[in-house]
């Protein structure tokens, strides 16, 4: 059979085209919160100057991105919920965890303030004066790592909120973007991560209520996906992009990212 020596080299390079391009790409399971901020947006044009790595995102709240990274889909986890985090790496799915970058979470209200909470930094007390009070308060509701820290700011405060679903707590099941509006709409006090809260556009009356209390300390982890459990995964893509985000030029950039005159993330990885 004869074969055309054109076509023949035109399929090697396509081929080679495809595994290359392939090979300069990763998918980052993400939590929404910086997606939401712009952080990627700002982040992921120097990250690949640099390496020549294209990063895709897969923004969902925490528990799922874990999931998805548990079943193959993605090359690199970036969430904010450290146990998850940690009994990621324990169960094998993950290399190793490495602490990227730290803001906090805040719980903003309306001006109206129906619960008094307004100016105070103890968060448990505000969630007690607000379950108390009948007050409406929004929940992501979706096993996020802002949901997981709202779960246990309720328990520290001795109040088990979903007793009262659909009265006064009302679950979205949403990300944290929809979860503002739908809690802006209904007059709802809401618990989001600072960054996120920055950025979002349609405040309208809304003011941060409780902020300050060292509970609400936000910590992001990143962690490479264990090529041994997903043998797919591009191993050597996904540890130049955890690389460069924990070195001095990745922290560097994250201490750049600046909305409205903030600094909305603070690098925190540990030197060595």
């Amino acid at each position: 059979m004869n074969t055309n020596p054109f076509l023949a080299t035109a399929l090697v390079l396509c081929i080679a085209g495809v595994a290359s391009a392939q090979e300069s790409s990763i998918i980052v399971q993400s939590t929404t919160s910086t997606a939401n901020s712009g952080l990627y947006d700002y982040l992921l044009p120097l990250f690949k100057e640099a390496s020549g790595i294209q990063v895709n995102v897969v923004a969902v709240g925490t528990g799922q991105a874990i999931k998805n990274a548990e079943n193959c889909d993605g090359d690199v986890l970036l969430v904010h919920a450290k146990a998850s985090e940690e009994k990621f790496v324990a169960d094998g799915f993950g290399t190793v965890r490495t602490d990227l970058m730290y803001n906090d979470f805040v719980v903003v209200g309306p001006s109206s303030d129906p619960a008094g909470v307004a100016g105070t930094n103890d968060v448990q007390g505000a969630l007690t004066k607000i379950a108390d009070s009948g007050a409406l308060f929004a929940s992501r509701g979706d096993d996020s790592g802002t949901h997981k820290k709202e779960m246990s700011l309720w328990a520290s405060a001795g109040v088990d909120p979903t007793s009262a679903s659909g009265e006064w707590y009302r679950e979205t099941g949403s990300g944290m973007g929809a979860t503002l509006n739908t809690g802006i709409g209904m007059g709802a006090y809401v618990l989001t991560d600072r960054a996120t809260w920055i950025s979002f556009e349609n405040k309208q009356d809304y003011q941060i209520s409780v902020e300050g209390d060292d509970d609400m300390f936000n910590q992001y982890g990143v962690i490479p996906v264990n090529p041994a459990k997903c043998p797919s995964v591009n191993a050597d893509a996904a540890q130049t992009f955890a690389d460069w985000l924990v070195s001095a030029d990745g922290q560097t950039a994250i201490a750049g990212y600046k909305v409205a005159d903030q600094q909305l993330f603070f690098p925190n990885a540990p030197t060595n």
